[in-house]
């Protein structure tokens, strides 16, 4: 054979061989990279709520007598002191001593209640000051240094909750006061034969939710006649695990979602009821629930839609970090020896290392050491990504 000859099957054999090699050579795997960043991180509890008014009042008739026809409807506003119904009295031929003392009676424990709230509103006077003294004191070791930020946060919070106390017993004492003036207009009535009927006033401003007996007829002494709220002031009630509640503390920071409206609304944890109870899940699995108490912190002008009984999402912040460095939590994965690991890719091929965490969400890692700012990771690494593995990154 010519040597021209050898050297062309040589060639061709050799390209043979290239090319098998190049076809059954590993191709290299092809996955989804994000970068690692530094940022904002929160932890938080995801739960349904639903609003409800904070002070509910029903309204019942002083004394017996015929009702006139209530011509209010649900969802008619009403001022403090606006008549709502109009009782006469239906008086007895002779009027015992026994019924005159019962009224009498009615007025002293009006007033007895006036008297309590008056004391709970000076009780509540001092707290505030006290509150106000702390902050005060607060804010001037924090100016030197000597106080966390966390801790003068948290001053400010119980002057806000003391003033909330505050108003919410001066409304008692208002209510009170009315209770008093209701009790001795209806002993008026009943000990006044032929007098004209007794107006029953609203005790508070609001609107009303419930008409129990619009129609004109007798009622009884304590019958229901309407029941009062005002729409202004909602809370959000969110039933949560007993062992989420135990993170859910006083003054946590709420975000409120899917209430119907744009946006997400601000709230803020009130209180956390002590008692908790049994609720059967969709799943028939008995769960042991505690209530939480969450204020709306945002303009009444952005939820003024939001009615009593509305339900919502809650989102309760239980943990938040200005700046941390942090990775998709789905690249996060746990080692068969303990601990948790990232694939990062560098030059081309997956490279798996060791991280530490601070904590997860639902979306994000907070990776306390093993990664840098800027790197690559794999989200949802492939069963067959392996330490070395030749890789090709795509970008989420």
């Amino acid at each position: 054979m010519k040597k021209k000859t050898w050297i062309i099957a040589i060639a061709a054999g050799a390209a043979t061989a290239a090319l098998l090699a190049w076809a059954f050579a590993p191709r290299p795997l092809g996955v989804e990279v994000a970068a690692v960043t530094e940022g904002p991180f929160e932890t938080s509890i995801e739960e349904d709520g639903k609003t409800r008014l904070r002070d509910r009042y029903v309204v019942a008739a002083p004394l017996a007598g015929t009702l006139a026809r209530i011509a209010l409807r649900e969802g008619d506003a009403i001022e403090s002191g606006a008549p709502l119904a109009t009782i006469t009295p239906v008086l007895p031929a002779m009027l015992d001593e026994r019924t005159r003392r019962e009224q009498q009676l009615r007025v002293e424990i009006a007033q007895a209640q006036v008297q309590r709230v008056a004391a709970r509103i000076e009780g509540a006077k001092v707290t505030l000051a006290q509150a106000r003294n702390e902050q005060q004191r607060s804010e001037q070791l924090a100016r030197q240094g000597f106080v966390a930020p966390t801790r003068l946060e948290t001053e400010r919070l119980a002057v806000q909750a003391a003033q909330k106390d505050l108003e919410a017993a001066t409304e008692e004492g208002h209510i009170a006061a009315h209770e008093v003036e209701q009790a001795r207009a209806a002993l008026l009535a009943l000990t006044r034969p032929g007098g004209r009927g007794f107006e029953v006033r609203a005790p508070v401003a609001g609107r009303v939710l419930k008409v129990a007996q619009a129609s004109e007829g007798p009622v009884a002494l304590g019958t229901p006649l309407l029941e009062l709220g005002d729409t202004a002031r909602l809370e959000v009630v969110a039933e949560l695990l007993t062992a989420d509640a135990l993170r859910a503390q006083p003054g946590s920071p709420v975000r409120i979602e899917r209430w119907g409206g744009d946006g997400t609304l601000e709230g803020r944890v009130r209180a956390v009821e002590p008692a908790a109870f049994t609720k059967i899940s969709a799943l028939g699995v008995e769960e042991q629930r505690v209530r939480v108490l969450i204020d709306l912190t945002s303009p009444a002008e952005q939820w003024r839609a939001l009615g009593d009984g509305f339900r919502v999402g809650v989102r309760i912040v239980t943990r938040s970090l200005p700046k941390v460095v942090k990775a998709p939590v789905s690249a996060v994965f746990p080692r068969p020896e303990g601990g948790s690991a990232v694939f990062v890719v560098e030059g081309g091929r997956a490279r798996l290392v060791p991280v530490t965490l601070g904590a997860r969400n639902g979306q994000e890692a907070w990776i306390e050491s093993g990664v840098a700012p800027g790197a690559q990771v794999i989200v949802y690494p492939p069963a067959a990504t392996r330490d070395g593995l030749r890789v090709k990154p795509r970008q989420v």
